[in-house]
């Protein structure tokens, strides 16, 4: 019998190995996971982290731009108006069409594009990709005027389409006058940005601040219900009240045109007037000049040779174009110049302005030129001036004389007037595009450059630093700083801020002042600038011929005369300069001193200057006619009492307390001799704005009583000579006047009349 076989144990143990490895293996699995846990954590704290600290704020703005809708609403461009209050640039409305592309129906995007591409002949193209975009707002046009935006909403009902398209408030920039002081204006772009001229100078005070519409989306796009929508109101921009008289800037373009046209002036001209009292531009034209409403198209002039240019010079010939010559274009001055020289000398003592022989004319001043042959200067005129006074010497612009009279006083001290005069340094008008001046360095002038500069060669300014000096010489010796923006009207306050006039120093005394004035009035009786004198007006000039150098042939010769008027209180001082005129002369006086003439014939009257027959009108006034009183500076009330107490009817378009309201300017000026019951008009310091602009009647034929009649229903005044009918008016049909202005008429008895 076999032994059993005993059990071994070890069997037990096989068995409870492998069920403590499996818990073994177990427990490792679980602290590895709780460890992937800790660590998946941390790295999720660290994401958080680094996306709330490191990300934050960006994923915040992008969070907030996607979902906030904003509306941007553009503020109203500030008006300008001229001294009286006409517009010469104003804002319209208009809408600015926009679209949010992620409200357009994927299935209507295609017809979208179209009809909008074909609403306002855009390209089909590029409207199909800004309907397509991911963007949220896209803006398909701007400037749109109400007859496109009709057009568009009836298509829109036709092809139920009621979200995505949305029409924005706007405005766009007129220029009611088209071309008249585009120089000066200047004009905006497309996001009524100014560009040029006062536009840009003054964008900052014109463009004003935008607005908002805020509104919220969800994630899906779709507005989010119950939130409040914020309106940030825009702040429209201010408006520009300027110095100029559109009424003297329509005298003078159009004689300027007509200057430059019948001396075939190939560069063109320029004119200014200024008040030299307190700076103020009255008018500033250049010629050719654009039309403001449609810059980009090339004027008259340009046209003819634009096609054949290249995209560059286009853009370079444009850019010309917008540039006013009066702040922008260097030239050499000339003879006019000269006022400046014997300013100079007078001031400093040099000479006296009548003793005889204190300069002789031989022809020509000769200087030493090394060991070549001396440098020859010659006189304008072939026939020698001989022995002259300086006022004998500015009457016959004689240029020997004044390169003696240059070598006495010296550069050292010319420069430091020129210095005191402004001519070194911008004027500081408010206009864009003020270009320096370009003067040898006081250390390299040899006796050559003093010469010439003397007489206003080889050195350049701007026409509007030659007339601020010369306004300096006027003005009992005061340079003022030219002012072209009067005041600022605040459009939502409707508060006004004065541009105050800016004295800078005074450069000459009185007594030279005068000695000056009265030497240029002997110009115009007697010299070179007797072609701009006024019929019954003291008026002072100086002409200007300044000739190319060898370098700058092509641009020729500047023909210019500075004018000025009354000598003993002088209101206006006006340059005129024209270039390279090709007509049958090239002399200031004789090509620029009538137009001086024409202008200042219709500028003085308008103004209120008196003419010689008024003031003894004044002096002595007929039985019938009454001297109107200065009633200025009084209050409203007080005014009224004289002008009643002397026979003449007021008027004031002010509503206020006429007990403390003082009358700042009246029309007519103080002086004029009226007929009996002629309206006074009294502007107050409350009303500096003038808006009353009278059309002039026809009255050539009329007898005096029905133009009497015709003018008063206008609100205008009448001064006459002779009887019969009218036979001329000095104010010409149709032009506008400030009301209360006095037309003068002339009688003649006709044959009917005499029968």
């Amino acid at each position: 019998m076999k032994k059993k076989r005993k059990r071994s144990n070890s069997t037990v143990v096989k068995m409870k190995t492998p069920f403590k490895t499996k818990n073994l293996i177990h427990t490792k699995k679980l602290l590895a996971s709780f460890f992937i846990i800790i660590i998946i954590f941390i790295l999720l704290l660290i994401k958080i982290g680094y996306l709330q600290f490191v990300q934050g704020n960006g994923l915040k703005e992008l969070a907030y731009k996607q979902q906030t809708i904003n509306q941007i609403i553009s503020p109203k461009r500030g008006n300008i108006y001229d001294i009286n209050g006409k517009s010469l640039a104003i804002s319209a409305q208009v809408d600015t069409v926009t679209i949010n592309p992620d409200k357009i129906e994927d299935s209507k995007k295609e017809t979208v594009a179209k009809g909008l591409s074909e609403i306002f002949e855009l390209d089909y193209n590029q409207v199909l990709e800004k309907v397509n975009s991911k963007e949220q707002v896209q803006t398909i046009i701007k400037k749109v005027e109400q007859e496109k935006i009709d057009k568009m909403k009836e298509w829109m009902e036709q092809n139920d389409i009621k979200i995505g398209i949305n029409i924005d408030e706007d405005s766009k920039r007129y220029y009611p006058y088209g071309t008249v002081a585009s120089h000066v204006l200047g004009f905006c772009g497309n996001d009524n940005q100014g560009l040029t001229g006062v536009e840009y100078k003054w964008d900052s005070t014109l463009t004003g601040t935008p607005g908002k519409i805020v509104s919220y989306q969800a994630g899906n796009q779709d507005e989010i219900p119950n939130t409040e929508e914020k309106y940030i109101a825009a702040q429209n921009g201010g408006d520009l009240t300027l110095t100029i008289d559109l009424n003297i800037q329509n005298i003078i373009e159009k004689y300027l045109k007509e200057a430059v046209d019948n001396n075939s002036c190939s560069r063109g001209g320029n004119v200014i007037v200024m008040n030299p009292k307190n700076g103020d531009i009255l008018g500033m034209a250049s010629y050719p000049n654009y039309n403001l409403n449609e810059p980009f198209t090339p004027n008259e002039t340009l046209a003819k040779t634009y096609d054949k240019l290249s995209e560059e010079e286009k853009v370079s010939a444009l850019s010309e174009m917008w540039k006013s010559k009066s702040v922008s274009q260097l030239y050499e001055p000339g003879s006019v110049f000269k006022v400046i020289t014997s300013s100079v000398a007078i001031e400093e003592n040099v000479v006296e302005t009548d003793t005889a022989g204190n300069f002789f004319c031989k022809g020509f001043e000769e200087f030493p030129n090394g060991d070549k042959e001396p440098t020859k200067i010659a006189c304008w005129r072939d026939v020698p001036h001989g022995s002259q006074s300086l006022r004998q010497a500015l009457c016959n612009s004689c240029n020997p004389a004044f390169m003696q009279l240059g070598k006495k006083i010296g550069a050292a001290t010319l420069y430091k007037y020129y210095e005191a005069f402004g001519l070194f340094n911008k004027t500081g008008i408010e206009i864009a595009g003020e270009e320096n001046s370009l003067f040898t360095p006081l250390e390299n002038v040899g006796p050559v450059e003093l010469a010439t500069m003397s007489f206003g060669q080889r050195l350049n300014i701007t026409p509007i630093q030659m007339i601020t000096a010369i306004s300096a010489v006027t003005n009992d010796g005061m340079l003022v700083k030219p002012r072209i923006v009067k005041s600022i009207t605040n459009t939502e306050t409707k508060a006004v801020t004065e541009i105050p006039v800016e004295t800078v120093r005074q450069v000459i005394s009185k007594e030279t002042s005068e000695k000056v004035k009265s030497m240029m009035e002997s110009v115009v009786v007697e010299g070179t600038g007797k072609n701009g004198a006024v019929a019954g007006y003291s008026v002072g000039g100086k002409t200007g011929t300044s000739e190319p150098t060898e370098s700058n042939k092509h641009e020729g010769y500047v023909a210019s005369y500075v004018g000025i008027s009354p000598i003993e209180d002088t209101e206006v001082v006006i340059l005129l300069t024209l270039y390279d005129p090709q007509g049958k002369s090239h002399q200031g006086g004789t090509v620029a001193g009538p137009v001086i003439s024409q202008m200042l014939t219709e500028i003085l009257p308008y103004i209120g200057v008196p003419s010689d027959a008024e003031e003894a009108n004044a002096n002595a006034a007929p039985d019938n006619l009454i001297v109107v009183p200065d009633v200025r500076n009084k209050t409203v009330t007080e005014a009224k009492k004289v002008l009643k107490n002397a026979g003449l009817d007021s008027k004031i378009s002010v509503s206020g307390d006429e007990n403390t309201l003082l009358v700042e300017d009246q029309v007519p000026k103080p002086g004029m001799s009226l007929q009996k019951n002629s309206t006074i008009v009294l502007y107050s310091s409350e009303n500096t704005v003038r808006t009353s602009n009278i059309t002039v009647p026809d009255l050539i034929g009329m007898t005096l009583a029905e133009a009497t009649k015709a003018l008063k229903n206008k609100g205008l005044n009448i001064n006459y000579e002779g009887a019969g009918v009218v036979t001329s008016q000095d104010y010409p049909k149709e032009s506008t006047v400030e009301e209360g202005t006095v037309i003068k008429v002339i009688l003649k008895q006709t044959l009917t009349n005499a029968q």
